[in-house]
Parts: C-alpha cells; sequence; structure tokens
C-alpha cells in the first residue's frame, strides 16, 4: 500500500481561489494534480460546493422567458400579417400575365381580387391568426374559446359580404 499525500494549506488556498474564479472540481483536480474526491473533500472543509443547480434553475428560467418574449414578438408579426392581407380584400388588385407567341408581359390592375384570389387571401389572414394564438394565447376573460367564435363570425361575415365562389 502506498502512502497518503496529505493536503496543504497552499493547495487549500488555492483551491478556494480557483473556486472563486468559477472553475469545476475536475478542472481544479487537474491544475493541482489530485483527484476529484480529493478536491471535493477539500471544498467540503472549506465549506464550498461545485452544485450549479440554483445556476442552471436560473438559467433555464430565463432561457424559458426568453423564449416566451420570441413567441409573443413572433405572434405580433403574425397578427400584423393577418391584418395586412385582410385589408389587400377590398384593394384594387395588380394582376400580371407573360406569355403569347411574343412572350410579351402585361399587367392590368382590377378593381379588386377575384373570389379565388379573396379565398385565398383569407386563408392567409385564417392561418396567421390560428398560428398567433397558437403561439400567444388570450388571457382575458372568455379566452381561445371566445375569440375563436369571434373569428369565425368575422370569417363568416366576410364570406358573406365577398361571396364564396
Amino acid at each position: 500500500m502506498g502512502t497518503a499525500n496529505p493536503v496543504t494549506d497552499a493547495e487549500r488556498k488555492r483551491v478556494r481561489e480557483l473556486h472563486a474564479e468559477g472553475k469545476g472540481r475536475n478542472e481544479i483536480a487537474e491544475i493541482l494534480g489530485r483527484g476529484g474526491r480529493t478536491i471535493s473533500s477539500i471544498a467540503k472543509s472549506l465549506g464550498l460546493s461545485f452544485s450549479r443547480a440554483a445556476e442552471v434553475r436560473q438559467a433555464t428560467e430565463i432561457r424559458a422567458a426568453d423564449l416566451a418574449d420570441r413567441r409573443a414578438a413572433l405572434a405580433q408579426r403574425l397578427q400584423d400579417v393577418a391584418e395586412r392581407e385582410l385589408e389587400k380584400v377590398n384593394q384594387p388588385h395588380l394582376y400580371w400575365d407573360w406569355g403569347g407567341k411574343e412572350h410579351d408581359f402585361d399587367t392590368y390592375e382590377a378593381s379588386e381580387p377575384t373570389p379565388a384570389d379573396k379565398r385565398a387571401l383569407l386563408g392567409v389572414v385564417a392561418t396567421a391568426v390560428d398560428r398567433s394564438l397558437k403561439l400567444s394565447p388570450p388571457k382575458e376573460e372568455g379566452g381561445a374559446d371566445e375569440v375563436g367564435s369571434l373569428l369565425v363570425g368575422l370569417f363568416d361575415k366576410l364570406r358573406a359580404k365577398h361571396g364564396d365562389h
């Protein structure tokens, strides 16, 4: 059996310094040429811990809050898309055509989109609103069910006004 290599006061001091620098147990052990168990024992005697549970929990909470903020921002952008596309339903619409024997490019402006294009625009609106609500559900009284029924009513009115061709 080998003889034990006693821990010196200088090693204890160095463990405290390295720990304060944020170094982990294994990194300190490598720097000092000691085993991980020895470093853990020294740290315990100094009242130090290598547990990072609180730091990990805080980092996780921060990451979750950041993701929630990003989802809310994306939901807002989707709502903006829905509103912008809904405005196009009754506005003049530019159509273009490329073709003919001369391969001409022509454009013309219609007073409003065709019924098929209106349906396509309303489909974009519905998808954008749906995704927006999934990313950031409303928190006011009535919740998503009330908002959903309001949206169904809105889309029914739009279909009635513009025809469902």
